[in-house]
C-alpha cells in the first residue's frame, strides 16, 4: 500500500467526483502504477477530514471508469489505465427538463457502478448494434421484456411483444392503426399531456370521462360510448399522471368488462405500474384481446432509455404495429435496447427500480411534510402531487413566485381535456434534486402560498 493523500482540485463538482478524477491524473503523472493499493476507504477520509461515505462514491467512481479494481479482504488496487480521459461532461448536468415528470435519480455508487458495467456489454457488441434491425426488437430482447412484464403477472406470448421507442410514439403508432381524422377516442377528463399532443397531430377528438380516485367511473365509460361511438379508450390506471390515482381491481374488472361488452380497443399506459410494491394486475390481464399494453420504462428505470415493452392484442395487431412504428421512428435504438436487456438479466434494472420506489417514498414524506395542511392528492409511490391552490391564488401567481427555482410545475391548462381547468398543479419531486434541496424548495412554495396573492 503507497502513502497517497489526492491532491484535490476543488472543481465546484461533488467531491466524490474531485477525488475520483484526482486519482486518473496521478495515474497520467506516473504517481500511481498498476498495481497500488489505494489506501483504505475509512484511512483516507480520516486523512481528508472528510465522511466515510465520500470516499466510499469515489473508490465506486474510479472503478467504474476502469481505474481501481476492489477486492473484498484485500483493498483497492490502481488498474491499467484504460479510461482516464473520460471524463463527466459538466454540461450533461444541466440537461434537465423540469416539465417532465421524472424519477428520483440513483445516487448509490454500488447501483450506479452496475448500471455502467451494463455499458461494457454495449461496447463489445457495438458493430452490430449500430446496425438497422428489427423494428420491434430481437427474439434475445423479448424474452428480457417479457421477463420484466412477468412481474406486472403479464405472461404474453413473444409473437404479440413489441420492443418500442418508447411510450409516446408508440401511442402514436397505435392510435394511426385504431384511428382516422376525425374519429373519438375516450381519456381521462384529466390526462397525460402527451395524449393530447397526439390527438391534435392525428387530428383526432378526445372526450374526458368523470373519474374519482378509483379513476374512471364505469357509467360514464358506458354513457360515452353510446353517445360518441369511439375508436378507443386511453387510460393510465396506475398512479396516473397527474392526479396520482390507482384504480384497484373491482374498478379495473368494471372497466375491462364494458369494454369487452362493447369490443372497444383500449391503450393501456402503464409507465408507473413496475413502482408500487403492490400494484393491480393490468387491465389487459382481464381484456388481452381488446387492449394494448405499455409498459413504459422512462419512469421504472430512466428516460433516455426512450424504451417501452408493448404487448398487442395479437401477434398479428404486433405485425400492424412493426408497419406503424417504421413510418414513424424506424426502430427502437438497439443500444439502448442491449442495455435495457444486459440490466434486466443480470439485476440492475430491478435494482434501479427498486430504488426508485424507496426514494419516491422518502420523499412524498418530505412534501408531507413541508406542506402540512394544503389539499393534494398523491401516492406514497408517487413521483409528484396534485395541488390544489389556496383560494384567491391563481397558476399564474405560483407558476411566477417559483420561477427560476429547482423544482418542476406544470398547471393543469396542460392536463385538461375540456372545459376551464382547476386551480390546480402537478408538483414534482423526482429527478437529480437532493432530498434536502428538495425540502427547501417545497417550504419557499409553501410560503409563496401562504402568503396574498399578487393583486389580492
Amino acid at each position: 500500500m503507497i502513502d497517497w493523500i489526492p491532491d484535490l482540485p476543488r472543481s465546484g463538482k461533488p467531491l466524490y467526483l474531485d477525488i475520483a478524477d484526482a486519482i486518473g491524473a496521478d495515474i497520467r503523472a506516473g504517481r500511481l502504477k498498476s498495481g497500488d493499493r489505494l489506501p483504505p476507504q475509512r484511512r483516507l477520509a480520516k486523512r481528508l477530514s472528510i465522511d466515510f461515505t465520500t470516499v466510499s462514491r469515489a473508490y465506486a467512481e474510479a472503478r467504474t471508469r476502469g481505474l481501481v479494481d476492489s477486492h473484498v479482504g484485500r483493498g483497492t488496487f490502481v488498474e491499467a489505465a484504460q479510461a482516464i480521459d473520460h471524463q463527466p461532461d459538466a454540461t450533461r448536468e444541466e440537461a434537465e427538463d423540469l416539465t417532465m415528470n421524472m424519477p428520483p435519480e440513483p445516487v448509490d455508487p454500488v447501483l450506479i457502478g452496475k448500471m455502467r458495467d451494463g455499458l461494457g456489454y454495449v461496447g463489445a457488441n457495438l458493430l452490430p448494434l449500430l446496425r438497422y434491425q428489427s423494428s420491434t426488437g430481437s427474439e434475445k430482447d423479448k424474452v428480457a421484456a417479457s421477463s420484466w412484464l412477468s412481474m406486472r403477472g403479464m405472461v404474453p406470448k413473444l409473437e404479440r411483444i413489441a420492443v418500442t421507442p418508447g411510450a409516446h410514439p408508440t401511442i402514436t403508432a397505435i392510435l394511426s392503426i385504431l384511428a382516422k381524422s376525425g374519429d373519438t377516442i375516450l381519456c381521462e377528463a384529466i390526462t397525460y399531456p402527451g395524449l393530447r399532443a397526439i390527438a391534435r397531430l392525428l387530428n383526432l377528438e378526445l372526450v374526458g370521462l368523470q373519474t374519482d380516485r378509483d379513476g374512471i367511473l364505469p357509467e360514464a365509460l358506458e354513457a360515452a360510448i353510446r353517445r360518441h361511438g369511439p375508436k378507443a379508450l386511453y387510460v393510465n390506471p396506475t398512479l396516473q399522471n397527474p392526479t396520482t390515482a390507482t384504480m384497484p381491481t373491482e374498478r379495473r374488472l368494471a372497466v375491462a368488462e364494458i369494454l369487452t361488452r362493447h369490443g372497444l380497443p383500449a391503450i393501456e399506459d402503464d409507465a408507473y405500474g413496475f413502482i408500487p410494491l403492490k400494484a393491480p394486475a393490468p387491465l389487459a390481464v382481464s381484456a388481452p384481446d381488446l387492449i394494448w399494453h405499455i409498459g413504459g420504462l422512462a419512469k421504472c428505470i430512466g428516460a433516455g432509455l426512450r424504451l417501452a415493452y408493448t404487448v398487442a392484442p395479437t401477434g398479428k395487431d404486433a405485425l400492424q404495429l412493426a408497419q406503424a412504428l417504421k413510418a414513424i421512428s424506424g426502430m427502437a435504438s438497439p443500444i439502448s435496447v442491449a442495455l435495457a436487456t444486459q440490466w434486466i438479466e443480470d439485476g440492475t434494472a430491478d435494482g434501479i427500480r427498486r430504488f426508485i420506489r424507496a426514494e419516491s417514498e422518502a420523499r412524498q414524506k418530505i412534501a408531507a411534510q413541508a406542506l402540512d395542511g394544503f389539499d393534494y392528492d398523491t401516492n406514497q409511490y408517487a413521483f409528484n402531487i396534485w395541488l390544489r391552490l389556496p383560494k384567491g391564488f391563481g397558476r399564474a401567481d405560483l407558476m411566477g413566485r417559483m420561477a427560476g427555482r429547482h423544482v418542476g410545475i406544470m398547471p393543469s391548462d396542460a392536463f385538461t381535456v375540456s372545459g376551464t381547468p382547476e386551480e390546480t398543479v402537478r408538483v414534482g419531486l423526482g429527478g437529480q434534486i437532493t432530498r434536502d434541496r428538495l425540502q427547501t424548495e417545497l417550504m419557499m412554495m409553501a410560503n409563496a402560498l401562504h402568503s396574498p396573492a399578487w393583486g389580492g
